[in-house]
């Protein structure tokens, strides 16, 4: 016999068959004549258990930045029932049965597939590896309840009976199911060149001299490179050559604004991200990284050197009790384990603004334009979880030397460094946005 789930949702779900026995018809040893069938309408539906507590509160390391203490006291309430009703949703748009513990308990003789089946929407489908391994005997009872979808079973060999009593004797299984659409592959041709697997991307902002002498040491070393600028700069200076694209934006719109600008024009499998006062070297061998990369595939973002600076961090987070939101650490130079196949690269949260990186796996997470400068790490905060971050120690780029008269300095560094409102601006939205009690820079 055949248990069959008849999908009734049209977009992707997931759902939890609860088999509190499985159907005894694949049994190894049963008796054909002295069963007769008869299936019954089964409308019971059993939820899952989660065996892990609910979350409590974190603790926030030493150092942290309660950011409460931060929202206006004439805000804060309001401000947290809008952050709660907010979370929820969130929770409901990515919460899934799959993130549930599920224990196996010893010696059950039912069989049944722990994970991996998966049935398309509205669509007939045998649930693969059901059985019932038990002694001989004359009848058995099995059940078989899913909380979403349709259940029905096939018409068996004449003479097998079916009776659902959603017990056989003590044992009882949960495993999941779920309903999707196939995905179409997205694949990137990477054919036959460096210039054919990555483009390079920058911002620029009221930094034409710095901005065209790493134009100048890119053609150095790769003459055909694509390059990508986003320029917001109050007076746009037109930058001319082959292989380059200049976006102009409107002015002062902030450093992710124009990476979201940029990184949405690439149309390579790959993207090299460099700052506009950057200097290619011999050392900035581009395809060492690319080999990384392809290696690796489950990579997405490969950090390299500035001037043998080789910064990373680790995000060390807890989620917290909902209500007062999570705990984050940002740890400076913490890592986690190396690289297999390569001993001079490890894994790590964040990395420094020289980086190659996936450029559909980047596209999906973005750059928050609400923030305009010194956001680096929130891009990686955001990410977390879904973004496999590593540094190597092998390929590296140089940083131009300061230069420029005092006034162009004092006109940069009017937008360049946050004021004191940038800074609280950027811990409410931490509250507000990720969820979070306090947040550490160490």
């Amino acid at each position: 016999m055949k248990a069959v789930i008849t999908k009734i949702l049209m977009r992707a779900a997931v759902v939890c068959v609860i088999i509190l026995p499985i159907l005894y018809f694949m049994i190894l040893h049963y008796r054909s004549g002295e069963l007769r069938q008869e299936i019954p309408t089964i409308q019971k539906s059993l939820s899952l258990q989660s065996h892990l507590p609910p979350p409590g509160p974190c603790t926030c390391p030493g150092g942290s930045v309660l950011l409460k203490d931060h929202i206006p006291k004439d805000q804060y309430e309001k401000m947290a029932k809008r952050r709660a009703k907010e979370l929820q949703q969130h929770k409901a748009r990515t919460t899934s049965v799959l993130s549930r513990l599920l224990i196996a308990l010893p010696n059950s003789p039912l069989q049944y597939p722990i994970q991996g089946f998966t049935v398309r929407p509205l669509t007939t489908t045998p649930i693969p590896g059901l059985a019932l391994h038990a002694g001989q005997r004359s009848s058995y009872k099995v059940s078989l309840n899913v909380s979403k979808g349709v259940l029905t079973t096939e018409n068996l060999a004449e003479g097998v009976k079916v009776q659902a009593s959603f017990q056989f004797e003590n044992h009882e299984a949960v495993f999941p199911i779920t309903i999707k659409q196939p995905q179409l592959p997205v694949l990137h041709d990477m054919g036959t060149d460096i210039n054919s697997h990555v483009t390079i991307a920058t911002k620029t902002f009221l930094r034409y001299p710095q901005l065209k002498l790493l134009l100048s040491s890119i053609r150095r070393f790769y003459s055909n490179i694509e390059v990508i600028i986003a320029d917001d700069s109050f007076e746009p200076e037109h930058i001319t050559g082959e292989h380059i694209r200049q976006y102009l934006m409107p002015p002062a719109q902030g450093w992710f604004a124009g990476r979201n600008l940029a990184v949405s024009q690439v149309t390579t499998k790959y993207f090299l991200w460099v700052d506009d006062d950057f200097l290619f070297t011999e050392n900035t061998k581009i395809e060492k990284l690319v080999e990384v990369m392809e290696a690796v595939p489950e990579l997405d973002v490969l950090g390299g050197t500035v001037q043998g600076n080789q910064f990373y961090f680790s995000l060390l987070y807890e989620e917290g009790e909902e209500m007062e939101g999570g705990c984050l650490y940002r740890k400076s130079q913490g890592k986690f384990q190396s690289l297999p196949g390569y001993p001079r690269c490890f894994l790590a949260s964040g990395v420094v603004n020289f980086f190659l990186a996936r450029t559909d796996a980047v596209q999906r997470v973005g750059f928050d334009p609400k923030l305009q400068r010194v956001a680096h790490s929130e891009f990686f905060m955001d990410g977390l979880g879904s973004l496999l971050v590593a540094t190597c120690d092998h390929v590296s780029i140089d940083h131009q030397p300061k230069t420029g008269n005092d006034k162009d300095k004092a006109h940069y560094a009017r937008f360049r460094n946050p004021g004191n409102s940038d800074v609280e601006f950027k811990l409410q939205l931490h509250f507000f946005k990720n969820h979070l009690k306090c947040v550490r820079y160490g």
